[in-house]
């Protein structure tokens, strides 16, 4: 089977521009081993790309060029707008799923996430100065804009070696960051994607964003 993949754009600002590219295989099956999924994963080239293995439960499967995540936060919003479900279902656990005024939501667990050094900075100005550091850690560079209101600038670096330097968004920073923090904030990372993440009243933390279907992984 020659796989089916829609690409999106996750975490797009209000104009529906930034945001993250997410490759999205409709149908598990085209690909139904992690080898070739991996293999595919590495071809396209994406932060991340997902496999969907059932559409009515929501199962899937996640990919970044060089690994499999159990979690990953950008994916699981993109997957959550496109089938409409009110649960996604991962190895970590379920994840609901909820829409208002246009933003599409998940909610998940801190300790879901792959490791994160959460690194704050003293301005926003200092944060988009920053050079690409060397391979080793994944840092989310973090800066408040407007503390008070809860305005957030941050630059994500995977630091893994696999061709992305740089994540466009990225929900599970953000969300561990919401954590974190104990409060609601509104992230605006990389060239301008907006993210929003808010503690839950459960033990889980949710973020949102904008999504849009685009014809090609092409920024």
């Amino acid at each position: 089977m020659t796989p089916d993949i829609l690409f999106l754009r996750v975490f797009c600002d209000p104009d529906g521009g930034h945001g993250n590219v997410l490759g999205v295989v409709r149908d598990g099956r085209a690909v139904p081993d992690e080898g070739s999924r991996q293999a595919l994963a590495r071809e396209l080239g994406l932060s991340e790309t997902v496999f969907i293995d059932d559409a009515q439960r929501g199962t899937v499967d996640i990919y970044t060029p060089g690994v499999r995540l159990p979690f990953a936060g950008y994916p699981l919003v993109g997957v959550a707008w496109l089938l409409g479900l009110e649960r996604l279902e991962l190895p970590v656990g379920s994840v609901p799923v909820r829409r208002a005024d246009g933003f599409t939501w998940i909610g998940a667990r801190a300790e879901w996430v792959p490791p994160r050094t959460l690194r704050q900075y003293a301005d926003p100005q200092e944060v988009a100065a920053l050079a690409v550091p060397e391979p080793g850690e994944w840092v989310y560079a973090w800066a408040w804009q407007d503390e008070a209101a809860g305005r957030i600038r941050a630059r994500g670096f995977p630091g893994r070696g696999d061709g992305i330097d740089e994540d466009e968004a990225t929900g599970a920073a953000a969300l561990l960051l919401a954590d974190r923090l104990g409060r609601a904030v509104a992230v605006t990372q990389g060239s301008g994607s907006l993210i929003m993440a808010a503690p839950g009243s459960d033990g889980t933390t949710h973020i949102g964003g904008r999504v849009r279907a685009v014809a090609e992984p092409a920024y």
